[in-house]
Protein backbone atom coordinates (compact mmCIF):
# COMPACT_ATOMS: atom_id res chain seq x y z
CA UNK A 1 0.00 0.00 0.00
CA UNK A 2 1.47 3.43 -0.76
CA UNK A 3 -0.03 6.99 0.24
CA UNK A 4 0.23 9.15 -2.94
CA UNK A 5 2.09 12.04 -1.56
CA UNK A 6 6.15 11.59 -2.51
CA UNK A 7 8.33 11.56 0.40
CA UNK A 8 9.56 13.28 2.77
CA UNK A 9 5.98 13.76 4.37
CA UNK A 10 6.54 16.10 7.57
CA UNK A 11 4.72 14.75 10.67
CA UNK A 12 2.29 17.86 12.40
CA UNK A 13 2.44 17.73 15.96
CA UNK A 14 -0.47 16.60 18.17
CA UNK A 15 -2.88 19.13 18.94
CA UNK A 16 -3.95 19.91 22.84
CA UNK A 17 -7.12 17.91 23.68
CA UNK A 18 -10.39 19.40 23.15
CA UNK A 19 -12.71 18.26 26.06
CA UNK A 20 -15.35 18.35 26.36
CA UNK A 21 -15.80 17.75 22.48
CA UNK A 22 -18.07 20.46 20.71
CA UNK A 23 -21.51 18.85 19.56
CA UNK A 24 -21.42 17.06 16.33
CA UNK A 25 -24.19 18.14 13.86
CA UNK A 26 -27.59 16.52 15.32
CA UNK A 27 -26.61 16.62 19.03
CA UNK A 28 -27.92 19.29 21.30
CA UNK A 29 -26.01 22.86 20.92
CA UNK A 30 -24.37 21.79 17.49
CA UNK A 31 -25.68 22.11 13.63
CA UNK A 32 -28.84 20.27 12.57
CA UNK A 33 -28.83 16.75 10.93
CA UNK A 34 -28.21 17.06 7.71
CA UNK A 35 -30.11 13.69 7.30
CA UNK A 36 -33.17 14.42 9.40
CA UNK A 37 -33.35 18.17 7.70
CA UNK A 38 -32.85 17.04 4.29
CA UNK A 39 -30.25 19.29 3.24
CA UNK A 40 -27.90 15.56 2.62
CA UNK A 41 -28.04 14.34 -1.57
CA UNK A 42 -31.66 12.95 -1.84
CA UNK A 43 -31.61 9.26 -1.85
CA UNK A 44 -32.03 6.87 -4.81
CA UNK A 45 -33.32 4.38 -2.90
CA UNK A 46 -34.84 3.53 0.32
CA UNK A 47 -36.55 0.64 2.37
CA UNK A 48 -38.17 1.13 5.97
CA UNK A 49 -35.25 1.44 7.64
CA UNK A 50 -32.14 2.81 5.68
CA UNK A 51 -31.30 5.41 2.43
CA UNK A 52 -29.17 4.82 -0.15
CA UNK A 53 -27.14 8.41 -1.09
CA UNK A 54 -24.55 9.30 -4.01
CA UNK A 55 -22.18 11.79 -3.21
CA UNK A 56 -20.87 15.03 -4.34
CA UNK A 57 -17.68 16.06 -5.03
CA UNK A 58 -16.14 12.81 -5.36
CA UNK A 59 -14.05 10.32 -7.80
CA UNK A 60 -14.81 7.16 -7.04
CA UNK A 61 -18.24 6.66 -8.70
CA UNK A 62 -19.80 3.55 -7.27
CA UNK A 63 -19.62 5.10 -3.95
CA UNK A 64 -22.60 5.58 -1.96
CA UNK A 65 -23.69 6.28 1.76
CA UNK A 66 -26.47 4.72 3.89
CA UNK A 67 -28.50 5.89 6.14
CA UNK A 68 -30.69 4.60 8.82
CA UNK A 69 -34.06 6.48 9.22
CA UNK A 70 -33.84 6.64 12.85
CA UNK A 71 -32.38 9.28 14.06
CA UNK A 72 -29.45 6.98 16.02
CA UNK A 73 -25.95 7.41 16.62
CA UNK A 74 -24.35 4.11 16.09
CA UNK A 75 -24.84 0.59 15.29
CA UNK A 76 -25.35 0.29 19.08
CA UNK A 77 -28.46 2.60 18.61
CA UNK A 78 -29.99 1.14 16.14
CA UNK A 79 -33.60 -1.24 16.72
CA UNK A 80 -33.52 -4.37 16.62
CA UNK A 81 -35.15 -4.74 13.25
CA UNK A 82 -32.67 -2.62 11.50
CA UNK A 83 -29.62 -3.82 12.97
CA UNK A 84 -30.61 -7.30 11.49
CA UNK A 85 -31.65 -5.84 8.27
CA UNK A 86 -28.00 -4.21 8.10
CA UNK A 87 -25.88 -7.04 7.06
CA UNK A 88 -27.97 -8.50 4.08
CA UNK A 89 -28.88 -5.24 2.79
CA UNK A 90 -25.33 -4.51 2.86
CA UNK A 91 -24.44 -7.24 1.01
CA UNK A 92 -27.06 -6.44 -1.88
CA UNK A 93 -25.18 -3.04 -2.00
CA UNK A 94 -21.99 -4.74 -2.38
CA UNK A 95 -23.11 -6.95 -4.71
CA UNK A 96 -24.33 -4.23 -6.75
CA UNK A 97 -21.43 -1.93 -6.66
CA UNK A 98 -19.09 -4.83 -8.04
CA UNK A 99 -21.84 -5.20 -10.54
CA UNK A 100 -20.76 -1.58 -11.99
CA UNK A 101 -17.72 -3.47 -13.59
CA UNK A 102 -14.29 -1.80 -12.90
CA UNK A 103 -14.47 -2.76 -8.93
CA UNK A 104 -11.50 -4.89 -7.27
CA UNK A 105 -13.18 -4.86 -3.61
CA UNK A 106 -15.74 -2.98 -1.74
CA UNK A 107 -14.65 -0.97 1.13
CA UNK A 108 -17.07 -0.31 3.89
CA UNK A 109 -16.59 2.69 6.12
CA UNK A 110 -17.95 4.34 9.46
CA UNK A 111 -16.82 7.19 11.06
CA UNK A 112 -18.99 9.47 13.19
CA UNK A 113 -17.56 12.50 13.75
CA UNK A 114 -19.11 14.61 11.85
CA UNK A 115 -23.00 13.57 12.29
CA UNK A 116 -24.41 11.96 14.85
CA UNK A 117 -26.44 10.11 12.75
CA UNK A 118 -25.98 6.54 11.82
CA UNK A 119 -24.16 5.94 8.25
CA UNK A 120 -21.67 4.15 6.69
CA UNK A 121 -19.75 4.50 3.29
CA UNK A 122 -19.13 2.22 0.83
CA UNK A 123 -16.15 2.70 -1.61
CA UNK A 124 -15.38 0.87 -4.45
CA UNK A 125 -11.53 0.40 -4.77
CA UNK A 126 -10.79 0.25 -8.77
CA UNK A 127 -10.08 -2.78 -10.43
CA UNK A 128 -6.28 -3.07 -10.09
CA UNK A 129 -5.43 -0.09 -8.35
CA UNK A 130 -3.44 -1.76 -5.84
CA UNK A 131 -1.86 1.22 -4.43
CA UNK A 132 -5.64 2.45 -2.31
CA UNK A 133 -5.87 -1.43 -1.24
CA UNK A 134 -7.45 -1.18 2.39
CA UNK A 135 -7.39 2.19 4.78
CA UNK A 136 -5.39 3.54 1.24
CA UNK A 137 -8.45 3.82 -0.51
CA UNK A 138 -10.05 7.02 1.51
CA UNK A 139 -6.80 8.59 1.41
CA UNK A 140 -6.41 7.90 -2.35
CA UNK A 141 -9.76 9.25 -3.19
CA UNK A 142 -9.40 12.64 -1.59
CA UNK A 143 -6.64 13.45 -4.56
CA UNK A 144 -8.06 11.69 -7.17
CA UNK A 145 -9.49 14.01 -9.77
CA UNK A 146 -13.13 14.27 -9.30
CA UNK A 147 -16.41 13.38 -11.77
CA UNK A 148 -18.97 15.14 -12.01
CA UNK A 149 -21.55 14.93 -9.44
CA UNK A 150 -24.11 13.54 -12.36
CA UNK A 151 -21.62 10.88 -12.75
CA UNK A 152 -21.63 9.88 -8.83
CA UNK A 153 -25.19 9.77 -8.96
CA UNK A 154 -25.80 8.12 -12.20
CA UNK A 155 -23.88 5.17 -10.43
CA UNK A 156 -25.76 5.22 -7.77
CA UNK A 157 -29.07 4.76 -9.33
CA UNK A 158 -27.71 2.00 -11.58
CA UNK A 159 -26.76 0.43 -8.06
CA UNK A 160 -30.29 1.44 -6.65
CA UNK A 161 -31.83 0.02 -9.63
CA UNK A 162 -30.15 -3.87 -9.28
CA UNK A 163 -31.61 -3.70 -5.34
Amino acid sequence: MELPYLEPLTIRPLADPVIPEPPRRGEPGGEPCGICTHQATPAVWENEHFTLHPPVHGSLPGAVWLASKEHVDSFKDLSREAAAAFGPLIARVEQAILGLGGVGRVHLYRWGDGGAHFHVWLLPRPLGMLQASGAMLPIWEDVLPNVTDEELADAARRIAAAL
